[in-house]
């Protein structure tokens, strides 16, 4: 990568790709809409013109018009749409695989969803198990429950399902498949996670019902038409995060963050760094169906804090992030009950600790997480991202703060959620 470690100030208000993970939900949805959905400002990511894919190998009409995207929906009943010839390639991205599952469960004939090698070695019985228990044929072909996934759509039903692990994407494939299925579906979760298909369902006009159960929560749902919308996507926070992340970390760095995405299961990055000490305004502007607004981050001396379990859904993504932070916090930072973070593009437990201890940094890596121990003044150096958007980014903001250079070997796979990212950090200083 270039050389970011000329620690300049970052004075910039600018906004974000829209959100990948609203984006993904919405293109699978408007199939199952009657008539057409126009979602503006659909997320570029790599990512999701994997799920453009699953669109185009179904016959699903569908086009691009600038930032936006149209879909024809074919209904619940799935007419206009056909099996698909040949597999379904979802690239890299576990979200398209997961939750195509999921809307495929109930659709006519068979799908074989397969992906990049990277794809192919994470977990996929975790969803398919419930959507046999509903009635779909779904094989997991790769050793060891793991992908391709042979699914077999056809008449559903409903089931009381409780999340073994803490999983939006999951929880999402059921719900997809409950909105086609007969009697109620319901998915029971004790740690709360990103609700976006939830508000997406309500918002296309299902009934959808949460309720309070064992300190958590029931999402439930039953069969029901779905309306086509036009929708805002919401500027990316995820994106948005890693310069959040620079400008906390810069002296007299000065950002404002228009027009992104504030919804509070995905935002736990800003209660942390407000644990931390840092400094930082999030507006609401907007709220339906995606709450949105602006955030303002100021540079401001960090200190240490702990990361707890049930906080790891609303910052998965960002725990790199979070690594990199208490590298210059006073005290120790530690993280638990992040061990999902072993199962995502990498082991990003692993590939973090050990990036951070190549640019000097005081790093522990644990089964379930990682603790850090600052401040630490960072060298130049080299570290491997492993082919991992999240790490990518992550050392990259590691490099602005080094006292040299830093090389990132694997950066080629960041524009699976931020196409542009270092020439957007780039332009900030």
């Amino acid at each position: 990568m270039n050389d970011l470690t000329e620690a300049r100030p970052i004075k910039a208000s600018l906004r974000v790709p829209g959100d990948k993970a609203i984006s993904h939900r919405a293109a699978l949805l408007a199939v199952l809409a009657e008539g057409r959905t126009t979602i503006r400002s659909f997320s570029p990511a790599g990512d999701c013109e994997a799920t453009l894919r699953v669109l185009r190998a179904l016959g699903v009409r569908h086009g691009r018009d600038g930032e936006d995207l149209w879909v024809e929906g074919v209904g619940g009943e799935w007419r206009g749409a056909h099996p698909p010839e040949g597999h379904i390639d979802c690239g890299r991205s576990g979200t398209t695989m997961r939750l195509a599952a999921g809307l495929l469960a109930a659709a006519p004939g068979t799908s074989v969803l397969t992906g990049h090698p990277q794809l192919l070695r994470r977990p996929m019985e975790r969803v398919a198990e419930p959507l046999r228990s509903m009635g779909a044929d779904v094989r997991s072909e790769g050793g060891g429950g793991t992908a391709p996934l042979t699914i077999t759509g056809g008449p559903l039903r409903g089931i009381r399902y409780r999340l073994p692990v803490a999983s939006a994407q999951v929880k999402s494939a059921v719900l997809f498949a409950g909105i086609q299925a007969d009697g109620t579906t319901s998915v029971i979760e004790t740690i709360p996670t990103r609700d976006h298909s939830e508000r997406m369902l309500s918002a296309m006009g299902a009934g959808v019902r949460v309720t309070t159960v064992d300190g958590g929560a029931e999402i439930a749902l039953e069969r029901s038409a779905l309306r086509p919308l036009e929708l805002l996507v919401p500027g990316d926070f995820s994106s948005a995060a890693p310069l959040i992340a620079a400008a906390a970390l810069l002296r007299g760095s000065d950002l404002s963050v228009r027009g992104v995405g504030l919804n509070p299961t995905r935002t736990g990055l800003l209660r942390v760094l407000g644990r931390m000490g840092g400094d930082f305004i999030a507006e609401t502007a907007g709220s339906h169906p995606e709450p949105w607004g602006e955030v303002r981050v100021r540079h401001q001396p960090l200190a240490a804090t702990a990361v707890r379990p049930e906080e790891v859904p609303s910052l998965i993504d960002e725990l790199p992030l979070v690594g990199v932070l208490a590298t210059q916090a006073g005290g120790t930072t530690e993280v638990r009950g992040a061990a999902e973070l072993r199962l995502k593009e990498s082991d990003r437990i692993g590939g973090l600790v050990e990036g951070l201890r190549a640019l000097g940094a005081e790093a522990e890596a644990l089964e379930d997480g990682f603790v850090v121990t600052g401040p630490t003044p960072l060298r130049g150096g080299r570290c491997d991202a492993l082919d991992d958007h999240r790490l990518a980014m992550a050392f990259a903001v590691a490099a602005l703060v080094a006292s040299s250079r830093v090389e990132v070997k694997g950066m080629g796979f960041v524009g699976d959620s931020f196409p542009g990212f270092i020439e957007s950090l780039e332009a900030l200083r």
